[in-house]
């Protein structure tokens, strides 16, 4: 049993992760903004917590994080404000990062976007660049972190029903938030998923067959792909 930090806890897919890591035995301290969100998370194996992440700063961070053995950043502003996505999806994931480090608290789990990289493909006139680009600095610094990681990066998510099947982002055009959570809950259990970076979609495969598969060169077929627009963050 682990103490999990899941940052973010009233998203879509936070909501969905929760209960298969309660499920799992651990215990999870939701963290939120909004106050009238305390009783909808309370559950057994559950404490939410009511912080503005972004608010916070370094040491903020480190005392939030420290006591848990694992943090999941499952947050996001979405790209429609540039000053709220960029203290969110950026300053605010990187000071997480190092209040990680500080706090002794090496595992550290970032739901992301499959789109990701320095070549993502939005314009820089859309809104959404400031989320691409904010997402595409906070994973790279992650993975320069030193800490122990997993990325999970998925395409367009849905509302559909999970389908329980991964596959790479050219293999469908988008994934189901439930199955992001439950991909999550797999690479958190999953010690082979450390240091490494799924970006996905739906597909044909089993969480544990995905996870242990071998590293694709997903960033090639990305840019020949349509899918290097993604507009959807996860949330």
């Amino acid at each position: 049993m682990s103490s999990i930090l899941l940052i973010g806890g009233h998203g879509h897919v936070a909501r969905a992760l929760t209960p298969l890591l309660t499920d799992a035995g651990h215990t999870v301290t939701s963290v939120i903004r909004n106050p009238e969100q305390v009783d909808a998370l309370t559950a057994p194996g559950v404490s939410p917590t009511v912080t503005d992440i972004e608010t916070l700063d370094i040491a903020g961070f480190t005392e939030l994080i420290s006591g848990h053995d694992a943090v999941i950043w499952s947050a996001g502003a979405g790209g429609g404000n540039p000053a709220r996505t960029r203290a969110v999806d950026l300053d605010a994931a990187v000071f997480s990062m190092q209040g990680a480090l500080a706090a002794g608290v090496r595992r550290y789990l970032m739901v992301s976007w499959a789109g990701s990289r320095l070549e993502h493909g939005v314009p820089q006139d859309r809104p959404f660049f400031h989320y691409a680009q904010a997402k595409t600095i906070a994973d790279a610094v992650l993975r320069d972190s030193g800490l122990d990681y997993t990325v999970i990066a998925p395409g367009p998510l849905t509302h559909d029903e999970p389908t329980g099947g991964f596959g790479a982002p050219t293999e469908s055009a988008n994934v189901p938030r439930a199955d992001v959570a439950a991909l999550t809950a797999a690479a958190l259990a999953d010690p082979a998923s450390i240091g490494r970076t799924y970006r996905f979609n739906g597909g044909g495969r089993p969480a544990a067959e995905f996870l242990a598969g071998p590293k694709r060169n997903y960033l090639a077929a990305l840019r020949s792909s349509s899918t290097a627009s993604f507009h959807c963050p996860p949330t």
